[in-house]
């Protein structure tokens, strides 16, 4: 079972439900940076312009930065702005992606690759978090320091948001970028593993009854019986 760490002092990191709202200046800015992104991504493909599909991956990755920064300025990081940063990004990079293999469809198996790591395995270690009481999935620290670091250290964002699309843009390599996206599969595969080993709790109000646990001990009681 998973363990918390705990310190005299609180730590930002910890949810705070009466602070949950959808409608915050950080879910503004992800909200407009989406559309912008996706938009530009979108024409990109139309025009043909890989010029205007790399501006789209710049919005993307600027207001990605962005709508956090402000969050952390304002004090609004919240689970919901979380969840929805994390959907909006797999809408950005695949609108970019996609993109890029119209454009260049010798591309095809890495960024097949990239997506299957990004928008499928890495979807579901990212929103993980939720099982626990945290605001994000940048203080998964809180609950193991390994994971966090392959994923959400300031290298660990880098590699997996970064990394592939420079090394498709500037290389066109791909029996590189194939080997960087398989690298980046790896490292989800075994985030994956360990959050199993690790368990993941359902989340609970405190003081308050799990009746999903409650259903489940009622259950093998009654095998065991």
């Amino acid at each position: 079972m998973a363990t918390m760490t705990t310190s005299a002092r609180p730590e930002r990191g910890w949810q705070c439900p009466e602070a949950e709202r959808l409608l915050t200046g950080a879910t503004v800015v992800t909200f407009v940076r989406t559309v912008a992104s996706v938009g530009l991504a979108l024409y990109a493909a139309y025009d043909r312009s890989l010029t205007l599909l790399l501006v789209a991956l710049a919005v993307y990755w600027v207001g990605d930065m962005a709508d956090g920064a402000l969050a952390r300025l304002t004090d609004t990081e919240t689970r919901i702005g979380a969840v929805f940063d994390i959907v909006s990004d797999r809408l950005c990079a695949g609108t970019f992606y996609v993109g890029l293999v119209w454009l260049e469809p010798a591309m095809a198996l890495p960024v097949g690759v990239f997506l299957l790591e990004f928008a499928v395995v890495d979807t579901f270690v990212s929103l993980a978090f939720l099982a626990w009481p945290l605001r994000s999935p940048n203080y998964f620290y809180l609950v193991d320091r390994p994971i966090w670091l392959a994923n959400w250290s300031k290298p660990g964002k880098a590699a997996n948001s970064s990394a592939v699309a420079l090394l498709m843009v500037i290389t066109h390599s791909v029996p590189l970028c194939t080997a960087v996206a398989l690298c980046l599969l790896a490292v989800k595969v075994w985030s994956l593993v360990r959050l199993d080993r690790l368990g993941l709790p359902l989340p609970q109000a405190t003081g308050s009854p799990n009746p999903a646990a409650q259903a489940g001990q009622a259950g093998h009681a009654g095998q065991a019986a």
